[in-house]
């Protein structure tokens, strides 16, 4: 990070809100956007593409390397199995390192960047001038992915996604390597009773109270 760019970290849960969160802010701020969930998930579709083994390091890190972050297609990477299997592949360190260099290239752009990850502020720039953790209930995650999932036509148990999410919940902040956890400076966002509008209100709200010091000076 520069002087001349302006990274704002988002941290989260599965399902906090923090993705779409993430993209209201980085058009209102005409910043860049990275969800770097992404990049986990590319290595992991890449793995189930060819049918390896999703603990196969050497392969999983070739395929870190090859990841392209002007080339992430949401559509494909934000299948069901695609997210389960970047859980896994997730907790291998060499991938994360491999990962965080490029996450941490695209934070440095100018005009800067608003990323959106598990370890943002407490790893991938841990020098953000803004940090937040968005975080919901687990019970409240599964009904917003459920009628997710039922707006575009499908079908699910509720206690399925919750087990999934909960299960997520336990491999992210309890993985070795970086850990999903906020920042001891990271600003808490609680979207449980939070339509997305008034939760980009408070994010809008926290941003430009750090911001306008520097503004006012």
């Amino acid at each position: 990070m520069t002087g001349k760019t302006l990274t704002i970290a988002i941290d989260g849960p599965a399902g906090a809100g923090k993705g779409t969160l993430a993209r209201r802010l980085a058009d209102h701020y005409r910043l860049n956007l990275l969800d770097t969930g992404l990049t986990y998930r590319a290595v992991a579709h890449a793995l189930l593409q060819y049918g390896l083994p999703l603990d196969n390091v050497a392969a999983a890190e070739t395929a870190a390397r090859q990841v392209n972050l002007g080339e992430l297609d949401r559509t494909v990477l934000s299948a069901h199995a695609v997210g389960e299997a970047a859980s896994k592949v997730a907790v291998i360190p060499t991938v994360r390192r491999i990962l965080v260099e490029k996450q941490r290239a695209f934070a440095s752009t100018p005009p800067g960047a608003v990323l959106d990850g598990r370890d943002i502020g407490t790893v991938v720039c841990p020098e953000a001038r803004i940090k937040l953790y968005v975080t919901a209930r687990a019970d409240v995650r599964a009904r917003r992915r459920l009628a997710e999932i039922e707006a575009m036509g499908g079908q699910a148990e509720f206690e399925t996604i919750l087990a999934d999410i909960e299960g997520r919940d336990a491999r992210d902040m309890g993985r070795e390597d970086s850990p999903l956890r906020p920042a001891p400076d990271a600003h808490l966002l609680d979207t449980s009773e939070m339509a997305i509008e008034t939760a980009f209100l408070a994010a809008k709200s926290i941003i430009d109270g750090v911001l306008q010091p520097r503004n006012t000076a």
